[in-house]
């Protein structure tokens, strides 16, 4: 996987200074000051949420990255996380409910493999190789298949795409994966065929979208916010991080709204109104599946009510809706960013009512 290179910070200041959409320097700065002295500490987030741009006028419905982190203990019970953040356990427990998820068709703990409801030691490259190439030919798609870090992991990190050719013909990519599998768990899942409809924003990656759910004191769940991830590289991971974009989402319509965001330090300033490489227009670009999508992770949601604020990830195939997974200790900063501050969300101020932090 290509990872986009950080820019210079002469760079980044270079095209600070040259946005046409930012505020005046002198407005940057005294929104500055005021929001250091309404958190008393540096407002980091005035740049990640894009404060500085001419139509952000409702700077105090934005929230410094440490309050998430702070609130997430308060609704998610710790000794419930691993539900979520182990991917083995989190397919073990949400098929039993009937949910689509992704065919796991191997999965290991350092040299012991499961495959085809047999344990298998791996003892050579040899034998990785041989479960490897039994693993990609369970596949439907593409004679590929996705490796993934079995628990805690982040921001597209340690994840692969195997294609069977490159079994024999890649042995530096192979060589790296059986390192780190004997080293620690892997999934071994199934390539998604991605809904047609989605292809025409990104074909090279499985577009996904992180839902955000509350459970409130009562019970019922809602859906906070959306948006869509991509690569807008031929990437074939869409973390933002991985140097993607995130699309904010009109819940109500199921379709995407005008600008798309990415990481600052890597990509500037500029915002993205349309695919660079598809050319697809962001505006109004619908969603398939999008309300059985909805259904999918309040139905989740429901399911494991211990955890109360949880981020989903869903893709879309040809046939519906794939729950990618769930988690509990996800990063708020994107939905704050996509739904024009948190504080403005109607769902979001029942948390913080809960909290009395009205």
């Amino acid at each position: 996987m290509i990872y986009a290179r950080d820019l210079s910070v002469i760079d980044l200041f270079i095209g600070f200074l040259k946005d046409p959409d930012r505020k005046p320097i002198i407005k940057i700065i005294g929104e500055i000051l005021f929001l250091a002295g309404k958190n008393r500490s540096f407002p980091r987030y005035y740049f990640s949420r894009y404060l500085f741009k001419k139509e952000r006028t409702n700077i105090t419905d934005y929230f410094p990255d440490q309050f998430f982190e702070k609130i997430k203990p308060i609704f998610n019970d710790k000794e419930a996380r691993d539900v979520l953040e182990n991917k083995l356990y989190f397919n073990f427990y949400y098929s039993q409910f009937n949910i689509r998820l992704p065919e796991i068709l191997m999965y290991n703990h350092r040299n012991i493999f499961v495959i085809d409801k047999k344990i298998v030691q791996v003892n050579s490259m040899q034998d990785f190789k041989f479960l490897l190439t039994s693993a990609i030919k369970k596949s439907a798609i593409d004679n590929t298949v996705f490796v993934k870090k079995t628990f805690w992991s982040f921001g597209g990190d340690q994840i692969y795409k195997i294609h069977l050719d490159e079994v024999d013909n890649n042995p530096e990519k192979i060589n790296k994966v059986f390192s780190a599998s004997i080293k620690s768990g892997f999934l071994f899942q199934e390539t998604i065929r991605q809904h047609p409809g989605l292809d025409k924003l990104n074909p090279s990656c499985l577009n996904t979208i992180r839902f955000d759910t509350f459970i409130d004191k009562e019970g019922r769940v809602e859906i906070m916010s959306g948006f869509m991830r991509t690569s807008i590289t031929n990437n074939f991971v869409d973390n933002v991080s991985s140097g993607g974009c995130l699309i904010p989402i009109n819940l109500h319509e199921g379709s995407l709204k005008k600008d798309g965001y990415r990481v600052l330090k890597v990509n500037g300033v500029n915002l993205l109104t349309e695919h660079p490489i598809t050319k697809t227009v962001f505006q109004g670009f619908s969603i398939p599946y999008f309300d059985e999508a909805k259904e999918m992770v309040v139905r989740a949601a429901g399911l494991f009510p211990c955890l109360r604020l949880v981020g989903w990830d869903v893709g879309f195939s040809d046939s519906g809706p794939v729950l990618i997974e769930g988690n509990s200790d996800y990063n708020i900063i994107g939905n704050d960013l996509s739904d024009g501050g948190y504080r403005s969300n109607p769902v979001f101020r029942k948390l913080l009512q809960e909290i009395n932090y009205i």
